[in-house]
């Protein structure tokens, strides 16, 4: 998927997110072996979500355990970085053919 795809689904998770009342920390959180693609919260919990979208295919498949490993992993880090012990957890938000599915607390 182009970038430019990527961004637009990541706009529409964003808006997404916002009807329900989240509140979006911080956006494509980068660090060496890791990304994040929104950081939210809700309630006190900070949701960590990958964004996946597709037109002809399952999005969802591409969450991996890899993938989530390394969201842990990344997750871990920005707590840390920004000296907040709360709640977390990992989410995944799909997009596919203007559909949307929002997965709360996805593990391994």
């Amino acid at each position: 998927m182009s970038r430019e795809k990527g961004n637009i689904a990541e706009e529409k998770a964003v808006e997404y997110l916002k009807d329900l009342d989240f509140k979006i920390l911080e956006r494509n959180f980068y660090i060496k072996g890791g990304e994040i693609d929104i950081i939210a919260i809700k309630d006190e919990v900070v949701h960590f979500v990958e964004v996946k979208s597709g037109e002809n295919f399952d999005p969802v498949f591409n969450i991996t355990p890899k993938k989530i490993s390394r969201v842990i992993k990344t997750a871990q880090l920005y707590l840390k970085k920004n000296s907040l012990n709360r709640a977390f957890c990992i989410d995944a938000l799909i997009i596919k053919n203007s559909k949307i599915d929002f997965i709360e607390n996805i593990t391994l």
